[in-house]
């Protein structure tokens, strides 16, 4: 009955994989074999669909989004009623058949309690980290891919969505946060005549005109960054992810990515900006065990060396087995260790 229902209303023969709980993640190659991440690590399921299969899989998950893949489209993210974010690209940009990704967003991490819970950081970096937005300070968590910073993110918004407007910026929603006073943002894809686009640049304008507490961007990767340094630089408290290797190569990377808004935009203007309207940076990362965790905390002092702004770092939320110690006070310029 259960394999009835998923064919008729549900997703087929992937809908179980869906609802298990501890399945973080699914993916089909171009042959097919479905594969599945449940705590951080990958594994190979004996499930294998066929072509057609996979096409109106796909199909039914972009029913109700609105947005499209063809020839014309290969790639497109979406959003599963469930709030998992779906990824397809086909061929010919990909060898062999359809490749799917799904990434689930388990109800079971949107907290900063629950993350500390399960040992991605200490107790009292929870407190720290939910204290500061309340207070609305700015927060930037960085990371690698995989490495729990969308759901950060999402745990961090949730510990001060009851007592603040949050508006969210996403390209596809990602960010499952309730609150009594929230707007989700998504942006759009281009139509079949090349018009209709929404950019995250776009979006971001929009929000500043929403009154918002505190502006979210789901990802900053691109030109969009200067958008959010002139919103943070106006007052709004914001929140973002981004993509780096470390606390301070976040803050690097966010005081170049503006420059891609145009020639007329000088990093001179863009690193004191930063250094003033961040508070801190959390950057997580993911061991070959599969294990995330915060591995460190930074707050810029709101001073520019050398065209660099300088931090100091607090506390580790968990140290590695083999790392004890403080590195607590230490000023140091953004890529250079602490």
């Amino acid at each position: 009955m259960r394999e009835v229902l998923a064919s008729l209303s549900g997703f087929g023969a992937l809908q179980p994989l869906l609802d298990d709980p501890e399945i973080e993640e699914i993916w089909l190659n171009g042959d097919g074999r479905v594969h599945v991440a449940i705590g951080g690590a990958a594994r190979q399921t004996g499930l294998q669909l066929e072509e057609a299969a996979v096409r109106d899989l796909v199909e039914r998950m972009l029913q109700s989004t609105g947005r499209r893949v063809d020839i014309s489209q290969p790639f497109v993210d979406a959003s599963l009623p469930d709030g998992s974010r779906l990824h397809v690209a086909i061929a010919d940009v990909v060898r062999g058949s359809w490749v799917v990704n799904i990434r689930k967003f388990l109800p079971n991490y949107r907290s900063l309690d629950a993350l500390a819970q399960q040992g991605m950081l200490g107790s009292g970096a929870a407190r720290r980290l939910s204290d500061a937005m309340n207070a609305g300070r700015t927060v930037i968590v960085s990371g690698a891919t995989h490495a729990g910073k969308t759901t950060m993110l999402g745990a961090l918004l949730a510990s001060c969505a009851q007592s603040q407007r949050i508006i969210t910026v996403e390209e596809t929603f990602e960010l499952a946060v309730e609150g009594p006073d929230l707007v989700a943002l998504q942006g759009r894809q281009a139509g079949l005549e090349g018009t209709g686009e929404i950019t995250l640049r776009r979006l971001v304008k929009e929000a500043l005109r929403m009154r918002p507490d505190r502006l979210v961007v789901g990802e900053v990767r691109d030109a969009e960054a200067l958008d959010l340094v002139l919103a943070l630089n106006t007052g709004v408290p914001g929140a973002c992810t981004v993509h780096a290797n470390s606390a301070t190569e976040a803050l690097e990377k966010l005081s170049i990515l503006p420059l891609l808004a145009g020639r007329n935009i000088d990093r001179a203007f863009v690193a004191p900006a930063l250094a003033a309207s961040i508070d801190l940076v959390v950057h997580c990362v993911r061991d070959r065990t599969g294990h995330r965790r915060v591995q460190e905390i930074i707050a810029p002092t709101g001073e520019v060396e050398g065209g660099r702004i300088l931090v100091r770092s607090i506390e580790p939320a968990v140290s590695p087995p083999d790392e004890v110690g403080e590195n607590g006070g230490t000023r140091f310029p953004v890529g250079v260790s602490a």
